[in-house]
């Protein structure tokens, strides 16, 4: 198993189960895919895209149950990063855990898994 993460809001999730279906955040609909990360980028991509932003989740993902539709493609410094082309079905999530923010600012992980 490969999991990977995505970050977003508690009102984003909130709405995908309510949907039963998650199409994207806001970056990721104009980009036409949902962006994620693996365990060694999401602190990464944290800070460099949710910067001082509270009330986000960290969704825990299976990469082999999203199929054909999960591409690894070349992103920051040519590292490959998963993106789905496809809505996302919540009831894939490993887990769900918060996402908040510590005192020196940044944001305080769960244990990831590999």
């Amino acid at each position: 198993m490969r999991v990977i993460y995505k970050i977003l809001s508690e009102t984003l999730w909130q709405e995908a189960l309510a949907a039963g279906s998650f199409a994207g955040a806001p970056v990721d609909l104009a980009d036409g895919y949902i962006h994620f990360s693996d365990a060694s980028q999401v602190h990464v991509t944290a800070s460099k895209h949710f910067a001082g932003q509270d009330d986000l989740l960290l969704v825990a993902l299976d990469a082999d149950t999203l199929g054909p539709d999960l591409k690894w493609e070349p992103s920051r410094g040519g590292a490959l990063f998963p993106h789905l082309y496809g809505a996302l079905d919540p009831a894939l999530a490993l887990w769900v855990k918060p996402l908040p923010m510590a005192a020196d600012g940044n944001h305080q992980f769960p244990e990831l898994d590999q």
